[in-house]
């Protein structure tokens, strides 16, 4: 069941008119979700990859691709260019000019390359790919944010009542102090575009403003300072329990001058370990629904899908592609 967050940012996609690329062209799910994302207008459509293996796959499932796109890299006229601009991006990696020519012929990177040029907004592939290889094309050749030490994801995860941004649950194992500043601001910024409510960001740990002493904890407070520093205008506050952090009542006894006064809705977790096993206890445990994850911090958007994502799952995350890049 489509739930309100996800229509509204359908809505928003729609008003955005993104163009996306969808690497995983010969994916079934792939095919269908163009032709269900192209029939809902979320956005325009271009899947990268053998014309003739895309349409003949198509024609096999029964899809119409009226109105979707197909990019052959094999073909294009742009793959020498894009290969000449990889090669200068990567020569200093010891990037051969050979070897850029074949990594543009592969979809996922001729599409990063289209979202690095301009000629498309954002890519989303992954349910034939691993999310190794689309953050590596996606770093490689679109780049991170300026002034982002580090890309990240996050889950929007939805309750009846309301919804919470957590990160980081999926890419960066364990961040440094700057990192996890970096990745409360990327994160805060995307809630407010996603859900379109002012981020309260709270910076999760075991201890509440000294209630206990450790380096894991010291960690956290570093990163509250160092965030609050290159973020002047976001509401943060940490360390904090998370009790501490969503509920009023427990906010009022455990850390009364908090900003935050139990309300946040953007937790950041200080490791992979916290924020996996978080997400998914709000997920399994909660029944919220979790969607994502989405990575963030390049200069443009380009998401990972999991392996076992629906037609559903792709659609929604390339709805949120488009309002992020916008």
């Amino acid at each position: 069941m489509e739930t309100n967050l996800i229509k509204s940012i359908k809505e928003k996609a729609h008003a955005a008119k993104r163009h996306i690329v969808l690497p995983d062209s010969l994916d079934e799910r792939a095919i269908q979700a163009a032709r269900q994302i192209t029939d809902e207008s979320i956005a325009k459509i271009s899947l990268v990859g053998s014309e003739k293996k895309i349409i003949d796959k198509a024609k096999e499932l029964k899809v119409n691709l009226d109105g979707v796109s197909i990019v052959d890299p094999e073909t294009s006229g742009k793959l020498q260019d894009f290969a000449n601009e990889f090669f200068e991006i990567r020569k200093s990696k010891g990037l051969t000019e050979p070897q850029a020519l074949e990594a543009m012929k592969n979809s996922l990177f001729f599409g990063a390359m289209m979202v690095r040029r301009g000629l498309a907004d954002g890519s989303v592939a992954g349910s034939t790919l691993t999310t190794a290889d689309v953050l590596r094309a996606g770093i490689q050749v679109i780049g991170v944010k300026d002034g982002i030490s580090i890309v990240s994801s996050f889950f929007l995860i939805v309750f009846p009542q309301k919804v919470y941004s957590f990160a980081d649950g999926a890419v960066v194992p364990d961040p440094t102090a700057e990192q996890l500043a970096d990745i409360a601001i990327t994160t805060a910024e995307n809630h407010r575009k996603l859900v379109g409510e002012e981020p309260r960001v709270a910076m999760l740990s075991f201890s509440t403003k000294g209630s206990a002493r450790h380096d894991l904890i010291d960690k956290v407070v570093q990163a509250t300072e160092i965030a609050k520093k290159k973020a002047p205008d976001m509401l943060i506050d940490g360390e904090l329990q998370l009790d501490a952090a969503i509920v009023p009542s427990v906010a009022a006894r455990k850390a009364p001058g908090s900003k935050i006064k139990g309300d946040a809705n953007v937790l950041i977790f200080p490791d992979l370990n916290a924020g996996n096993i978080g997400y998914k206890m709000a997920q399994r445990m909660g029944g919220a629904d979790a969607l994502g994850p989405v990575v963030q911090g390049l200069k443009k958007p380009a998401f990972d899908l999991s392996r076992g994502c629906s037609v559903q799952d792709i659609v929604d995350v390339v709805a949120i592609n488009c309002v992020m890049g916008s």
